[in-house]
């Protein structure tokens, strides 16, 4: 594994862009959502589905305030994300786009992260549209209410049977398209529609450099990588620095 090229690259870069899946905030104690020991092996993912959360907003929410605010809200931010927070304050990242949920990009010290499926900090009501930050306040009673209309507030990460966001999803592909390097962390690459975004990428600009991060290979990996580290990610980022 060329460590030292992989910092060359990363270093020498004009607009390096780091696109990020579950896989990164594993060793935040955040588990993936699929695969072994993923989350869906442990509940039913319905509790998440669009039509069943319009139906049942009660029994869902049960479960989204103990997986999503009582259990994710405790992690911190891992070596890899204060490394690519580093980055970005020194200039070298550009921003990051994540499939992540979670806010530790964020927390991490990125200021500028394309929240691709939406974050669990913010609740949307689906009668007047009023956003409201995911606080104590709010979430005192379960499910928690608009505090304009009183409707039941749906947390703004994307649920089964939702579309991405168009203006997320055109934001993140103009984002990808004009890097010369990216960086892919801990993603398997199929999930529709950000995988598209790296092969987007690479059509682009066929000179553009993807190093991919990941113990397991993704479907990029045979398909647009040029260097494989078949590691964690805090491990690359301890090689790297």
């Amino acid at each position: 594994m060329d460590f030292a090229k992989a910092k060359e690259w990363i270093l020498s870069s004009k607009r390096l862009i780091v696109f990020t899946g579950a896989g990164v905030s594993v060793e935040s104690g955040i588990p993936p959502f699929t695969g072994v020991g993923g989350l869906w092996t442990q509940y039913d993912p319905k509790f998440i589905e669009l039509d069943y959360f319009y139906n049942n907003p009660e029994n869902s929410w049960k479960e989204i305030y103990k997986i999503f605010y009582q259990f994710m809200d405790k992690a911190k931010p891992n070596f890899a994300h204060k490394e690519i927070g580093r980055l970005y304050k020194e200039g070298i990242v550009k921003s990051v786009i994540t499939q992540n949920i979670d806010n530790l990009h964020q927390e991490g010290g990125v200021d500028k992260v394309i929240e691709f499926h939406g974050t669990t900090k913010t609740l949307v009501c689906p009668k007047c549209n009023k956003q409201l930050k995911a606080d104590k306040n709010i979430l005192s009673s379960i499910p928690p209410k608009c505090t304009s209309c009183g409707s039941i507030l749906k947390p703004n990460f994307v649920f089964y049977g939702e579309q991405i966001n168009p203006e997320i999803h055109n934001k993140a592909f103009d984002e990808i398209v004009r890097a010369d390097v990216i960086l892919i962390i801990g993603t398997s690459g199929q999930v529709m529609p950000a995988n598209s975004l790296p092969y987007l990428a690479k059509q682009e600009n066929k000179d553009i450099k993807i190093i991919e991060v990941n113990p397991k290979k993704s479907t990029f990996t045979d398909a647009i990588v040029d260097l494989y580290f078949p590691v964690k990610a805090t491990e690359f980022f301890e090689k790297i620095k």
